[in-house]
């Protein structure tokens, strides 16, 4: 059996998620912080040469203010860039994560704490790591510093925000 084409399984991910343009948190502040967010996530892959044009948004989960992913649909300017892929954005550096690496939301959060997590472990010897390392590309100085400054975070995220990235059997967040 042929796999499904990516076009199509961006499609599929985008149908379960609420157009960026939709968004609504818990409570009015909370809506005003995830919309900004949004329009951050898509000034960050806005910024990238490779991105031609932004198509279509959809907000993945997050807390305002805190955290956030959200899913592009873009028209890439290079040939070797998928046209669907995951924004991560919030009190943290923002990072893209390719769709082949990750087929829900959930899996971003996973994914972005575990890259972040190899980011520290680098950082605090001065060192900066790569995509093929399990290193998402983010544009903070490789320190000891920093490395605490985002270990901290990222303890912070594990107790604020995952609670809302937890997967059910059927692979929707509750």
């Amino acid at each position: 059996m042929d796999p499904v084409p990516i076009e199509l399984q961006g499609e599929q991910i985008a149908s379960d998620l609420t157009p960026a343009g939709s968004i609504v948190g818990d409570d009015e502040q909370d809506t005003v912080l995830l919309r900004k967010m949004s329009e951050d996530a898509k000034r960050y892959i806005s910024s990238f040469p490779w991105c031609d044009a932004v198509l279509g948004s959809y907000f993945g989960g997050g807390v305002g203010g805190i955290f956030a992913v959200i899913f592009f649909h873009i028209r890439p300017s290079r040939p070797n860039v998928e046209p669907w892929i995951w924004i991560v954005v919030g009190d943290i550096p923002p990072a893209y994560l390719p769709l082949t690496d990750c087929k829900s939301p959930a899996e971003v959060f996973k994914t972005y704490l575990r890259g972040m997590s190899n980011w520290v472990k680098l950082a605090r010897k001065g060192l900066t790591g790569t995509p093929d390392q399990g290193v998402p590309p983010v544009s903070i100085p490789a320190t000891p510093e920093w490395a605490e400054k985002i270990n901290q975070k990222l303890n912070g995220l594990k107790l604020a925000v995952q609670p809302f990235f937890d997967e059910d059997q059927s692979g929707t967040i509750n």
